[in-house]
């Protein structure tokens, strides 16, 4: 064969490679913020209509249901295993990614055993949250930085810098304002849905914990090599979830499982909603490590922050439930105190930069 065909063939190759790899990175990013929002809004959906579905809030089954949440989770990384296919980036229009079982140690999953807990901590205080109500647990879960600025400062030696704390009466302010009802006569007094109160706040001091968890465990690089990637991280993390959860949902509803699994045997609606209210959970999450990972910081709070507002829209919209004025005025007070947190070290950084030069 001539050179010259060779080269043709070569660049044919080259080509068609390109072709099959799928759609350019920033493409992909730009569809992975997308179904990131979406799955996030559907897994809210398909939370509450599960919990709708064993009866709600009362029911005594809200255990239940963010533990089966997680289950799906662990047959979803396992089927991936199964296969060796992670097909997350097909969302991007690209081609999936392999992943392997991971090559953890048996110390390596003990280890692993503090951030499994507060990541399955942080998933079960947010399902009894958000069925306490959908709206309003999501307005106290923008309070997070609240928690993760304590957590941080007094378990790993991590404070936040002064310009940041002096954005968490903002953020607290908002949330309490929210919190307010207007009376018949005018004044203002304390009413808001103490389940999703007390939840909420519990499910971002298990999430604060959970990023100390993390970074302590990335730190150590053998694990974080044996493990393969962030894919592999975030299933064990699952998995292990999972089965921490199963005693807890034992000792707190084991007398209703009977109950759980007639209606699951014959309800098509807690079947569908349970199982795509785990894999919504499962897929978003992956995306926004997708996102996330390859945005700057700042990029990534305001796509945080957005998030936040469009769940909270679009879930209005789904319950019919209207916020009251209070409840929007202290939403977007709390939400904005979140956003200038994520960013004021680095606006300050631009305008110190710029006198000193």
């Amino acid at each position: 064969r001539s050179s010259s065909s060779f080269g043709a063939s070569n660049f044919q190759v080259t080509t068609t490679s390109k072709i099959m790899a799928g759609a350019p990175d920033n493409v992909a990013l730009l569809l992975f913020f997308v179904f990131w929002y979406a799955g996030n809004m559907k897994y809210n959906e398909y939370n509450t209509a599960a919990l709708n579905a064993v009866g709600g809030k009362t029911s005594g089954l809200t255990m239940t249901v963010a533990t089966m949440q997680l289950g799906v989770c662990a047959v979803y990384a396992f089927i991936m295993w199964a296969v060796k296919i992670n097909p997350a980036k097909l969302f991007g229009l690209q081609m999936p990614e392999k992943q392997s079982v991971p090559k953890s140690t048996q110390a390596d999953l003990i280890k692993s055993i503090p951030l499994a807990f507060c990541a399955a901590g942080a998933h079960a205080a947010t399902v009894f949250a958000l069925g306490g109500d959908p709206l309003f647990g999501q307005i106290v879960k923008s309070a997070e930085p609240v928690l993760a600025a304590v957590v941080g400062t007094i378990f790993y030696n991590k404070a936040p810098s002064f310009y940041k704390v002096c954005c968490l009466p903002i953020i607290v302010g908002g949330v309490a304002f929210a919190s307010l009802k207007k009376g018949d006569d005018g004044s203002y007094s304390l009413k808001f849905d103490t389940t999703a109160l007390v939840f909420g706040m519990l499910a971002n001091s298990f999430a604060a914990f959970k990023g100390g968890e993390n970074s302590k465990l990335l730190a150590d690089k053998g694990i974080a090599e044996r493990y393969g990637g962030v894919g592999n991280q975030f299933a064990v993390t699952q998995i292990v979830g999972f089965f921490i959860l199963l005693p807890i949902l034992y000792v707190t509803e084991g007398a209703m499982l009977p109950t759980f699994f007639e209606k699951l045997k014959t309800d098509s609606s807690l079947q569908f909603n349970l199982l795509m209210s785990g894999l919504c959970f499962y897929i978003y999450n992956e995306l926004a490590t997708y996102t996330l990972k390859v945005t700057g910081a700042v990029t990534a709070s305001v796509a945080n922050t957005a998030k936040r507002v469009i769940v909270m829209v679009y879930m209005a919209a789904v319950t019919g439930k209207v916020l009251t004025n209070e409840q929007k005025m202290g939403s977007a007070i709390a939400i904005c105190g979140v956003l200038l947190y994520s960013l004021i070290d680095d606006l300050l950084k631009g305008k110190k930069k710029a006198k000193s030069s």
